[in-house]
């Protein structure tokens, strides 16, 4: 018997649900096509749609031309989601080489991929995409950073909706519930038992990452990837206890999940982050282009103060970067958190 308050997790059909005969039980028999749509492929195309409308409404707040941000998520989405399959692999050796098929390393359908692995298939994807799109790495890195998590939360959605990635059991009220037949459910535990919500955990996390991230970077102005820093620092803090009361099987390393120790990295990584691009740019960004690249568009003035004294930027000696503030349009105010 589960709690009055206790979460229910989604009938298995709404796990898959055919296309094709949803367009014609609503009347629109000329569609043709059976197509499987899977709610967690769903929730993480609807994250990574909503990431980006954000990340491009950011950019274009710092300067940038409307829609570039499409030069370079289509670089860092397809290497992100390699990214996180190889992750993914690599940290559950056993599902993938202990006499299974190879082929089974490469079916991604079946389930199986990685935040963490994501991030840095994405970073690279994303250094490309700038790249060739003129836009310094890290401006975009502190445009995404909260969309990041923005994308995260819907993408947890999936999980519930897998009932997967669940916790420890709990007696708490808001316990979530699995049924006694779902293979991951621990032998030995009786019918009705619930489930710490893990997926909501990081949901209520990750949202409200958003708003401290945003509050931070508007009241001290930060740039040159320390929006990004701060990211690493907060998902990293969050991830490495949620990964702690999670049940799933993982691969342990002196003591300690894989993400766990995927997670505190990411920390790390986070502050080193912060603090040398705090000591190598003591200035503000000029332009969210690189140097020769600016787009002199309707728009496209500076969101940054009338003085930069930033002159350890490659290629950014004190003639250049006169220059540069002469060509990027004139300075508006700072950019203020989304509402």
């Amino acid at each position: 018997m589960f709690a009055p308050l206790s979460i229910p997790s989604p009938d298995y059909e709404w796990q898959v649900f055919n296309l094709g005969q949803w367009f014609r039980d609503i009347g629109l028999a000329w569609f043709p096509w059976d197509l499987n749509v899977h709610a967690y492929a769903l929730c993480i195309l609807i994250g990574i749609i909503a990431a980006g409308i954000l990340t491009n409404h950011r950019l274009t707040r710092r300067g940038a031309e409307p829609g570039v941000v499409l030069d370079i998520i289509i670089w860092a989405v397809p290497l992100g989601i390699v990214g996180a399959r190889i992750f993914h692999v690599l940290t559950h050796p056993d599902d993938y080489f202990a006499g299974q098929e190879i082929w089974h390393v490469f079916a991604v359908w079946e389930g199986g991929i990685a935040i963490f692995g994501s991030l840095i298939g994405g970073a690279v994807g994303a250094w490309i995409g700038c790249k060739f799109a003129g836009i310094r790495f890290w401006t975009f890195a502190d445009a995404v950073a909260p969309a990041l998590l923005l994308a995260q939360a819907f993408g947890r959605f999936g999980n519930w909706f897998n009932h997967e990635l669940f916790g420890q059991p709990t007696d708490l009220p808001w316990g979530l519930e699995i049924e006694s037949t779902n293979p991951a459910y621990p032998a030995g535990l009786p019918e009705g038992t619930l489930f710490h919500p893990t997926f909501l955990y990081e949901i209520i996390w990750n949202v409200l990452g958003i708003a401290v991230i945003l509050f931070l970077e508007r009241k001290f102005r930060l740039q040159w990837g320390k929006v990004l820093g701060l990211y690493l620092i907060w998902y990293g803090l969050g991830r490495s206890f949620f990964e702690t009361i999670r049940i799933d099987p993982s691969e342990v390393f002196f003591g300690l999940r894989s993400n766990v120790w995927a997670a505190i990295f990411a920390v790390i990584l986070g502050i080193v982050i912060f603090v040398v691009q705090s000591k190598r740019h003591t200035g503000y960004e000029p332009s969210p282009y690189v140097p020769g690249r600016e787009w002199a568009g309707p728009g496209s003035g500076v969101d940054s103060p009338d003085t930069y004294s930033d002159t350890d930027e490659p290629g950014n000696d004190a003639a250049s970067t006169t220059e540069e503030l002469a060509t990027s349009g004139p300075a508006t105010s700072g950019e203020g958190a989304k509402s």
